[in-house]
């Protein structure tokens, strides 16, 4: 059993982001982890903005980061980036923040021009924190998701399978072992 933070960095509490989010989430749990969600909206805005890392709720969220195994990173994409609130918190991470972790990128966004978002704007960055390993990540088309009344979501099969299977990936590598170093199809994670 792995603890496993997970960033949400969508500034609304109602987002697809977060959906997709809360489904990664729960297929961690079935597989048996401890999942620790670490939702930067819900963060002081002047202590972060300010990169003011001691401050209380701040040294909190980076303490849990620091403490899991792995990490899951969500993300919207704004402009062809990921979004704000997401680099202002990665800002004040120490250098080495992610060190022997296995991350997870995720993105949501408007619009198939963004799809890239993950690799080659999301993933670098992330590179920079030193995890141990990257996994493939995945970016979910905002169409793809549906948020029903009473907080039910709904995940279109074209963008939900692809999200298991790199949500399997992840979890073979967090138990140590990567199909995808030994070539191996990945299986699905627990629906």
């Amino acid at each position: 059993m792995a603890v496993i933070a997970t960033i949400s960095s969508s500034p609304n509490r109602t987002s697809k982001t977060d959906a997709v989010l809360t489904d990664i989430a729960r297929q961690l749990q079935r597989a048996g982890h401890v999942v620790v969600p670490v939702v930067l909206r819900d963060l002081p805005a002047e202590p972060l903005l300010r990169g003011n890392a001691h401050d209380p709720d701040i040294a909190r969220a980076v303490a849990a980061l620091e403490a899991a195994d792995a990490v899951v990173v969500s993300t919207p994409v704004y402009k062809a980036a990921y979004g704000g609130l997401l680099k202002t918190f990665l800002d004040l991470l120490p250098q080495f923040a992610l060190r022997g972790k296995v991350v997870l990128p995720v993105a949501t966004g408007g619009t198939p021009a963004h799809v890239l978002v993950v690799d080659y704007a999301l993933r670098p960055v992330l590179a920079s924190l030193a995890p141990s390993s990257i996994t493939p990540g995945w970016f979910v088309l905002a169409d793809h998701v549906t948020l029903v009344e009473g907080g039910e979501v709904l995940i279109d099969e074209v963008a939900h399978r692809p999200l298991r299977e790199v949500t399997a990936v992840f979890l073979d590598t967090v138990a140590g072992r990567s199909l995808v170093a030994a070539g191996a199809e990945p299986r699905e994670a627990v629906a």
